[in-house]
């Protein structure tokens, strides 16, 4: 099966390319590569997008099944930002419906870290990820805290909160030394006058 998802992922990518993309006669054939991502458990962020984005063009064309298979996916990437964009391009009317609702709230409860809150829901709720190959364990990794706080040098203090180190809170100076001779920007100095 692996060469079927990785032929159809080559086939999708030549749909995508160009003015095509945006033809909604592909949009079949699209569909049924999202069918294919969550039965294989792959993921091509690329083409799910591409989905949405013929969604919001043809309205009429929309599938819950497909876009709540979509934005499961996307939550099999966190922490990763694809959820947040594939839920940007759903609009207002079709993020009511009761699975995509439902679906928006289990990604919002893991964004927020409320995992004990997320694996009770899904629970109750078990019907959303039928059919998505390998869901819980995407975000059993995710979930795993200890994981990540080795990875990154987080820190767990006393209160049992965890101090999460980034970029721009250790900002190191660098010094850049450029040594340019005279010689070399004279030419630019004598043509500046």
């Amino acid at each position: 099966m692996a060469s079927s998802i990785e032929q159809m992922r080559a086939n999708v990518g030549k749909l995508l390319r160009g003015i095509d993309r945006y033809n909604p006669e592909n949009l079949a054939t699209l569909e049924r590569y999202v069918e294919t991502q969550a039965r294989e458990n792959a993921y091509d962020l690329e083409a799910n997008l591409a989905v949405l984005k013929l969604y919001q063009f043809n309205p009429a064309y929309f599938q819950t099944h497909v876009t709540s298979q979509i934005l499961l996916k996307a939550l099999t990437n966190l922490p990763h930002t694809d959820f947040t964009l594939c839920k940007c391009m759903i609009d207002q009317t079709h993020q009511e419906e009761r699975p995509i609702r439902q679906i928006l709230y289990l990604g919002n409860l893991l964004e927020t870290c409320h995992f004990q809150s997320f694996w009770t829901s899904l629970e109750e709720n078990r019907e959303l990820i039928d059919g998505i190959t390998g869901f819980e364990d995407s975000v059993r990794k995710y979930t795993q805290v200890k994981v990540w706080m080795n990875k990154y040098g987080w820190t767990e203090n006393e209160d049992g909160q965890i101090f999460i180190f980034n970029q721009e809170e250790s900002v190191k100076p660098k010094n850049i030394v450029e040594k340019i001779d005279f010689e070399s920007v004279s030419s630019i100095m004598a043509t500046s006058q």
